[in-house]
């Protein structure tokens, strides 16, 4: 059995990271409350300066590359439960929930065309840029709520940001599909950890069971 590398198991995970590193992490910074989300959108849009060139579309791949990874992490816990071994509360609520991924997925690809990702108005610099501006906007908005969308924060957040900038008709109308690829790509970065943390258990399950195997077989 050879054992991976740190690095090369990020290089097996993650073969697509258009973001900068850092962000792989999951999404979770502050929890703010509504005052501080209304705050962080004003901040945010004074900050806005938009592509005058049109940029490559990196929207779909992303979702394809985050759909990929999502399944790897489902059969490498499916794969576990296989061998009898214990999986941990994250990896067991993903197999249980995985249909309703797929089914988010699926709406996704839908309601998101290529052409029209294609107009949305992107970011001129950061680590957003090849994105849609309102999909790095929903990435900020997510990872201060932890996930957790409710329409009242949801509005005042927006309606903040539409007071310094507003925001053209095709961003609006993308804003409920922004929001499903945004929590994709957060259970995308969950995922790969489970899937990181699954794989040293497993190293150390195959290590403990060779050895195991070793003193039955030559005691001495």
């Amino acid at each position: 059995m050879r054992l991976l590398g740190l690095s090369q198991i990020f290089d097996r995970f993650l073969p697509f990271g258009t973001l900068p590193p850092a962000t792989d992490l999951p999404l979770r910074s502050e929890i703010f409350s509504t005052e501080q989300l209304q705050k962080l959108a004003s901040e945010l849009a004074a900050g806005s300066e938009l592509a005058t060139r049109r940029q490559p579309d990196n929207l779909l791949s992303r979702l394809e590359d985050n759909h990929r990874l999502l399944i790897d992490a489902r059969d490498r816990i499916s794969a576990a439960i296989g061998r009898g071994r214990r999986i941990t509360p994250a990896a067991e609520w993903l197999l249980d929930n995985f249909y309703l991924i797929e089914e988010q997925v699926r709406i996704a690809r839908r309601h998101l065309p290529p052409s029209y990702s294609r107009e949305l108005p992107r970011p001129a610099k950061g680590p957003t840029a090849r994105y849609p501006r309102v999909y790095g906007i929903v990435l900020e908005l997510v990872s201060h709520i932890d996930g957790r969308l409710d329409a009242a924060s949801l509005n005042a957040f927006f309606a903040a940001y539409q007071t310094v900038t507003p925001l053209k008709l095709g961003e609006l109308w993308a804003i409920p599909i922004m929001l499903r690829l945004a929590l994709i790509e957060n259970l995308r970065r969950v995922a790969v950890h489970i899937a990181l943390g699954r794989q040293d258990r497993d190293l150390a399950d195959d290590w403990a069971d060779r050895i195991l195997s070793v003193v039955e077989k030559r005691p001495g």
